[in-house]
């Protein structure tokens, strides 16, 4: 491991953005509190590891143009804007939200011209920076320009938004998202305890407009890689109709290796919660491979020899952790 210039701080290359809800959370007295690991900078962040890069999942390699990233056939990720509501201190593209901006109306355009333009891609997933921190109005008109494309069939958003600032959520911004097609709200949470009331108001919101909400979670060392962590968050996703979908093993974000566990750990968790909770509250456990070759699932049976490596969609193998 390396370390960083000293007269560096995890501030100067990704700045502390905690949302008051979620501050509310923070408990000062215990420095090992799983909400404040989360948000607030650590000196921890100056030490880099092998294998770590400023682009984990490569989404430079697959994207054609500024706030598309096209990475498989039939889908698209789609940033209008890479503004977000907190920052996540183990954030997989922080280098390139350092100082964000959202599309200007050429570049959506274009980007919406590249979408119109491919008719296999039958997916748009709306993330970036958080699509929610959009004005309704903004996300009513991008909404309505992705239902006209008649070979899309499915749109989905990421977001913090309702769980880390659910007070922007207005029955105006849950009505943008109105459309024909099939509409689904991922949320991003990795602890039973930012489920308050307030977020599970919001995101009964979408729920009540008729849009499904599924929940990501990221395996983090200290916040929630043990089994009860887990079964909590996963068993009250459940009863608040939130449907767990990826827990994601934490990217090689660079600064981030005290975030990061094992693949075997993962597994081994994976397996206590197996026993601990229905199969409504599993989430698949997922690993991105590093150098943009895309997602896979990483429980047992996944991978040319277990925990030294990994395939991707098309069979390839790839050494994991990356030297």
């Amino acid at each position: 491991m390396n370390k960083i210039a000293p007269q560096t701080t995890p501030a100067d290359f990704w700045p502390e953005l905690i949302s008051e809800e979620t501050r509310a959370l923070l408990d000062p007295s215990s420095p090992a509190d799983p909400i404040a690991r989360q948000y607030v900078p650590s000196a921890d962040e100056l030490i880099s590891s092998p294998g770590e890069r400023a682009d984990p999942i490569g989404d430079a390699a697959h994207s054609p143009m500024r706030g598309l990233v096209h990475r498989h056939p039939d889908r698209v990720l789609l940033m209008p804007t890479e503004v977000c509501a907190v920052h996540c201190r183990f954030c997989f593209r922080r280098h390139a939200l350092g100082q964000p901006r959202s599309l200007n109306e050429p570049e959506l355009d274009s980007a919406l011209g590249y979408i119109r333009a491919h008719p296999p891609i039958r997916e748009v997933i709306l993330t970036g920076g958080d699509p929610l921190v959009l004005s309704a109005e903004r996300l009513a008109r991008l909404t309505a320009a992705l239902d006209a494309i008649p070979h899309l069939a499915t749109i989905r958003v990421h977001s913090r938004v309702p769980i880390a600032a659910p007070s922007r959520v207005t029955t105006a911004l849950v009505a943008a998202l109105a459309t024909q097609k099939a509409m689904y709200l991922a949320v991003h949470c990795n602890h039973a305890r930012e489920l308050t009331r307030e977020a599970l108001a919001a995101t009964r919101m979408f729920l009540d407009a008729g849009i499904p909400v599924l929940a990501q979670t990221v395996l983090l060392r200290g916040v929630n890689d043990t089994a009860d962590a887990l079964a909590e968050l996963m068993e009250a996703l459940v009863a608040a109709r939130i449907k767990p979908y990826y827990l994601h093993h934490c990217d090689m974000v660079a600064g981030a290796a005290h975030f990061r566990t094992t693949v075997g750990e993962g597994r081994a968790l994976m397996a206590e919660l197996r026993r601990r909770v229905s199969g409504l509250a599993l989430p698949t456990y997922v690993l991105d491979i590093p150098g943009g070759h895309g997602k896979v699932p990483v429980e047992p049976g996944h991978g040319p020899d277990g925990e030294g490596w990994v395939k991707d969609t098309s069979g390839g193998a790839h050494r994991y952790p990356p030297e």
